[in-house]
């Protein structure tokens, strides 16, 4: 007896030399997950709808030379050459202030439209990128390996019967975060590139520039026997599905659900227009286009970027100079048009680091690897401000700053008071919430 996936994959593959199927499905490298629900409910986003935009930065910022102490005499004992000066920062209250060049972050910050979570991570934190990535991802205790992405769990949870839309990776490889017993979502590294995700499709962050690299091989073990053709015999019976639905009206369901996908996206992002001045690097393409697909009411829940690139073991000052002003610049443009769309309200940007960096400074004018580090979150329904306490510069873990909130209890919050559903079944026990949003 086959399952869906197994059905689609040799399907699609042996068809493919004699059938005209959109061309997506064609021109996909996984092709299409089995998704044909018998009665489709409509997704909780598209016009209406709450949307939490995630953004990791990929290698391990420096959140000491992002939110820095600097009246803090520890803060430039440790770093001689790295730390900033006083003068030179962007002042959010008597002892903190934003790097120079967060001028953007700062603005939304003044406005009431930002939150500074300070001191995140979690217990016995883990300095291997990957692990650390994978912990974030799956929301896993750090002994514990878990399989399931935090994302992909949600969607399995509050997603099912949805279009695929109901997750957008931007980039060619989905995270592990999108991972689910079903999977979900697609990933686009352009409009007119996008495919469903597929459980082999997932991927990490490189550290040093942030591109998605294979975490895993892809694909099913019977897909090099699917070109025979023999896989096609009895479309129009029952007996190739496990479920008793027709072999031929799933392929049909599943190349139309596609095809209807692969327009709303064309539609969408061919009529947009924005006046908001988008930076020329990758992370503002990137925001810019999650922008056009919530302006044409794209029915999705959550979508996923990334910038790299913060893995600064040697000269890290004008390479998180740079970092910084990408992310200052790309997150003010995108955030001005969201206001300007009047999708502002509905829209939660959350950053995250997979770790921190040492507070000493290394002998290569860098930093190594850390722990605890800031979040940052935007949007307009946000109780704004500084949260947490910062962390303390001389009472240490090791070297590295310990951790005052478990960055599952972020996640517990959005889930719960953004995305409005349960967040126990998602992280697989209970963490308290934090007052992040005003009621």
């Amino acid at each position: 007896m086959k399952t869906r996936r197994q059905f689609l994959h040799s399907s699609l593959m042996g068809a493919a030399a004699t059938w005209t199927l959109p061309a997506f499905l064609n021109s996909t490298i996984f092709h299409l997950d089995a998704r044909a629900a018998a009665s489709p409910i409509q997704v909780a986003g598209g016009k209406d709808g709450t949307i939490l935009v995630v953004l990791q930065l990929a290698g391990g910022n420096d959140g000491l030379n992002t939110v820095v102490p600097f009246t803090d005499d520890a803060y430039f004992k440790a770093r001689p050459s790295l730390a900033l000066a006083r003068d030179s920062v962007l002042r959010i209250n008597d002892s903190l202030g934003l790097h120079p060049n967060l001028t953007g972050l700062k603005s939304l910050f003044d406005n009431g439209e930002a939150v500074i979570l300070q001191g995140v991570g979690y217990p016995n934190p883990n300095r291997s990128h990957f692990r650390s990535m994978e912990i974030w991802h799956t929301a896993s205790d750090a002994d514990k390996n878990e399989h399931y992405g935090w994302i992909g769990r949600y969607f399995d949870a509050a997603c099912q019967g949805q279009p695929p839309t109901a997750g957008v990776n931007i980039g060619s490889m989905p995270p592990q975060a999108f991972l689910g017993p079903k999977p979900m979502g697609i990933s686009m590294a352009s409009p007119g590139r996008y495919k469903l995700i597929e459980p082999g499709d997932i991927a990490v962050a490189d550290a040093r520039d942030g591109s998605m690299v294979p975490m895993m091989a892809g694909g099913d073990s019977d897909i090099a026997g699917a070109s025979s053709g023999s896989s096609i015999d009895g479309l129009g019976t029952a007996s190739g599905l496990d479920d008793g639905t027709s072999n031929l009206q799933f392929l049909e369901r599943t190349a139309l659900d596609a095809e209807i996908s692969s327009q709303d996206i064309q539609r969408i992002t061919g009529s947009y227009q924005t006046t908001s001045a988008y930076p020329s690097t990758k992370l503002g393409e990137d925001l810019k286009l999650i922008a056009q697909l919530i302006a044409g009411g794209l029915p999705s829940r959550i979508y996923y970027a990334h910038l790299g690139g913060f893995d600064t073991h040697a000269n890290q000052k004008p390479a998180h100079d740079r970092l910084m002003r990408e992310f200052s610049e790309a997150i003010a443009a995108f955030t001005a048009d969201l206001k300007a769309q009047g999708n502002f309200h509905r829209v939660l940007v959350m950053s995250f680091s997979e770790f921190g960096r040492r507070v000493a400074q290394n002998g290569s004018q860098g930093t190594d690897h850390g722990a605890a580090g800031p979040m940052f979150l935007f949007g307009g329904a946000l109780k704004p401000g500084l949260h947490g306490t910062t962390p303390s510069l001389t009472d240490l873990d090791r070297g590295d700053l310990k951790h005052q909130v478990d960055f599952r209890s972020v996640y517990a919050t959005v889930l719960q008071d953004w995305l409005r559903t349960d967040p126990r079944p998602i992280l697989q026990r209970p963490f308290p919430t934090l007052p992040l949003f005003r009621t």
